[in-house]
């Protein structure tokens, strides 16, 4: 392995670098994240556990929402009474996602709007309770809003023979899901559906950070307290600069501005993103809430409440998320005062409770919460405050990553530029820069909280 030398002439070990070669550039990506872990949760996180390079800096993915384990729906038109002997024709049906598993009632308001593709001749049904067969499936568009709250614009029509003995009714907002095939023997091949990847985009940030010009006398002199001041300066610049990136990742707001000479680009932040296509939930501070309905309580039985919906597995959640909370929110956890999440708990439901304190893997101490669906990490977040102090956010990390820009053997991860100044000053001045954008998928994943 290669030695460097300092400006004194003394050997530095291996892997440690000098700052004083002339115009190198270093590579701090894989360092910078573990300066005060505590500060940037956020980008600790991702920088250990979901980091991947892209060689374009207008990154696009792909998104695969599994429907088999869905395949329900809903009835819009009303049969009547069938018996075994009937077959019901032309009988509606929509879904609540569409193609690519997106879905289009989120809030279940019955304004399911999408035609339900999976469903086939051949297939067997359960309705209302009761068993059907397909006999036949027909496209259809442009169903009334009579039978919704939204106007459906797009249906499948379908023939179904009942299986039942007795005679059955099916009333219009009946439940249904796909149970299964049943075909004779030496039939024909059936027909198949597959469910559409969907497509979206990420952007690239490029951060900047100057260290400000300093003089060959100021290079030189010893300080009091700091002897070298140019080396505590650009010690305090870079927190600086990973500080930039954490505040990106958490409230950027993703764009390419292409009116430019040359684009700039913003990176995607994971609240604004997550408030716009992820999930949402407002919490009260105090038991019970103000009983507007609106609102969700604040005992553990609450989180259970919320966790039901959350922890969904068709939506393509793990079972352990990332909460980075503000610190007002960190200490509402841990209280044992009126009003606190344990108080609010222990005096109703102790012996429910779930909470643990423990180490985590990256310096950071973490309250993690057991829900009968998946568990929650929560992380002081210290950029929480402010007009955020009531804020957390629950992140799935399978569903995020860092994405610094690097291609063609130059990557352009957190690294410093020395001596940008002209060559006739007599002083130097450096930059520290990234290029670098957050990776958002499957938004329904992540989930903004707010407490009041």
């Amino acid at each position: 392995m290669a030695n460097y030398s300092n400006s004194a002439g003394e050997v530095l070990p291996a892997g440690q670098v000098s700052i004083n070669d002339s115009r190198r550039i270093y590579n701090f990506g894989e360092r910078v994240a573990e300066l005060a872990p505590q500060t940037s949760p956020f980008f600790v996180y991702l920088s250990k556990i979901a980091k991947e390079s892209t060689d374009d800096p207008v990154f696009k993915f792909l998104e695969q929402r599994h429907q088999f384990q869905r395949r329900n729906f809903s009835i819009k038109t009303n049969s009547g009474t069938a018996s075994t002997s009937d077959v019901v024709n032309n009988m509606k049906l929509v879904c609540g996602y569409d193609k690519y598993g997106v879905e289009t009632d989120p809030n279940g308001t019955n304004s399911k709007t999408a035609a339900p593709q999976f469903i086939l001749e051949g297939q067997v049904l359960r309705i209302g309770g009761k068993a059907f067969k397909v006999t036949s499936v027909t496209p259809g568009s442009g169903l009334s809003s009579a039978y919704a709250t939204g106007t459906a614009t797009s249906y499948t029509a379908v023939n179904l023979k009942p299986l039942e003995t007795v005679a059955v009714s099916i009333a219009a907002g009946a439940q249904g899901q796909v149970i299964g095939s049943a075909w004779a023997e030496g039939s024909m091949d059936p027909d198949g559906w597959k469910d559409e990847l969907s497509t979206r985009e990420g952007y690239c940030q490029i951060f900047k950070t100057g260290i400000e010009l300093f003089s060959g006398t100021a290079l030189a002199t010893r300080y009091r307290g700091r002897p070298d001041e140019y080396k505590r300066v650009w010690a305090d610049k870079l927190m600086e600069h990973k500080m930039d990136i954490e505040h990106a990742m958490l409230f950027g707001v993703g764009a390419s501005d292409e009116t430019t000479a040359g684009p700039v680009r913003y990176t995607h932040g994971i609240v604004p993103y997550t408030e716009a296509h992820g999930n949402v939930y407002n919490f009260k501070y105090a038991a019970g809430g103000s009983g507007d309905s609106a609102y969700l309580g604040a005992t553990y039985d609450d989180f259970i409440d919320a966790m039901q919906d959350f922890f969904a597995p068709e939506t393509g959640n793990s079972g352990d998320k990332l909460v980075l909370a503000s610190r007002k929110v960190m200490a509402w956890l841990s209280k044992l005062s009126t009003g606190s999440f344990l108080n609010n708990t222990v005096t109703s439901n102790s012996y429910k409770l779930d909470v643990q304190n423990i180490q985590g893997a990256f310096g950071h101490q973490v309250t993690k919460i057991n829900t009968l669906f998946g568990n929650l990490h929560f992380v002081p977040e210290p950029l929480f405050r402010g007009q955020d102090e009531d804020l957390a956010i629950a992140i799935d990390m399978a569903n995020v990553k860092y994405r610094p820009l690097a291609g063609n053997g130059v990557s352009s991860d957190t690294h410093i530029i020395s001596n940008v100044q002209n060559n006739n000053v007599d002083g130097r001045k450096d930059i520290v820069m990234t290029e670098a954008g957050l990776e958002i998928s499957l938004p329904e994943t992540h989930a903004v909280m707010k407490f009041s």
